[in-house]
């Protein structure tokens, strides 16, 4: 995994966890529902480019 995906899934995890926030401390369930779907994408980027990594071995 290069060091520029690792940053971009950073940011989008952590732009997911404000998202969220957001949406808790205003009670909009949407934009909480939106904030975790966000981190689970990074979290499932994040798998994906471990995968590719194991198989560059």
């Amino acid at each position: 995994m290069s060091a520029l995906d690792k940053a971009k899934n950073a940011i989008d995890d952590a732009a997911g966890k404000a998202k969220e926030g957001v949406g808790k401390v205003t009670g909009d369930r949407d934009t909480e529902a939106q904030g975790k779907g966000e981190q689970a994408t990074a979290d499932l980027k994040n798998a994906g480019e471990k995968v590719k990594d194991a198989f560059k071995h």
